[in-house]
């Protein structure tokens, strides 16, 4: 398998665990159309890959992603908002499908749909610096491309609505502390232990972790099939709320 078509993620591969980083560092790996293309592809690709039997997912530079990128969503067309949800549902299906276990190293902020990637991941390492939040609903939109399955998952359901209702970030330590997060981990040492990880994983039974992980993600799919359809369909309809508009210009004239 070649990923060289990618422009927005970077690979690198050490025996049979596959090194994946969201590569738009000078945005803080903000999620532009290419990437979210990109990411909608990227995991069935993995899936397909026979050489690769664990995966780290990471960021690029100092931030794993702050979300969506609000420049694209500033000038979005119906029709590219259309393409969007599409990928938006493709990414998730995909992750949860991915057959590999996969690691996420969480550098820096993960927001948004920074989060949900790193927390549809199998085992999630974060950087001591690290802050994840889910703040959808500060640019009057739901949290709806993942948020509102994985959270209530790992934290409980009063939890959940709590930081998805206020947009509210946590703290690498807070979220070690509500199970958000498995492991805080010193900055300098966050890949490699998320690496070292993948390895043992990857020099394990193949038939026998994956199916444990296909079996677990019975639970996560359950979620996925009762909330995401609904979640996705009433987030889109918030981009055409003025809130939502109002606040992308807010932004666009902070920048």
């Amino acid at each position: 398998m070649t990923y060289s078509s990618y422009e927005t993620l970077s690979f690198s591969q050490s025996g049979a665990v596959l090194t994946v980083r969201l590569n738009r560092p000078q945005a803080l790996n903000a999620v532009s159309a290419t990437l979210h293309n990109e990411l909608s592809r990227v995991f069935a690709d993995i899936a397909a890959d026979a050489s690769v039997d664990a995966v780290v997912l990471t960021g690029e530079g100092r931030a794993f992603s702050a979300g969506g990128d609000l420049e694209w969503f500033r000038d979005i067309t119906p029709a590219q908002l259309d393409v969007l949800f599409v990928e938006a549902r493709k990414i998730i299906l995909d992750l949860v499908e991915l057959p590999q276990p996969i690691v996420s190293a969480v550098n820096g902020v993960a927001a948004g749909l920074g989060a949900t990637l790193a927390l549809f991941c199998d085992v999630i390492y974060a950087a001591d610096n690290a802050r994840l939040a889910d703040p959808h609903v500060r640019i009057g939109v739901t949290a709806g491309d993942g948020g509102a399955v994985i959270w209530p998952l790992l934290v409980g359901m009063s939890r959940a609505k709590e930081y998805l209702m206020t947009g509210d970030s946590l703290t690498a330590v807070e979220a070690e502390r509500v199970g958000l997060v498995n492991h805080v981990v010193p900055a300098d040492e966050l890949v490699a232990q998320a690496q070292a990880l993948a390895h043992r994983l990857a020099q394990g039974s193949r038939m026998a972790i994956r199916s444990t992980k296909a079996s677990l993600n019975k639970h996560v799919r359950e979620a996925v099939n009762l909330v995401l359809d609904t979640s996705l369909s009433l987030e889109k309809e918030c981009f055409s709320s003025s809130f939502h508009k109002q606040a992308i210009e807010a932004f666009a004239a902070q920048r």
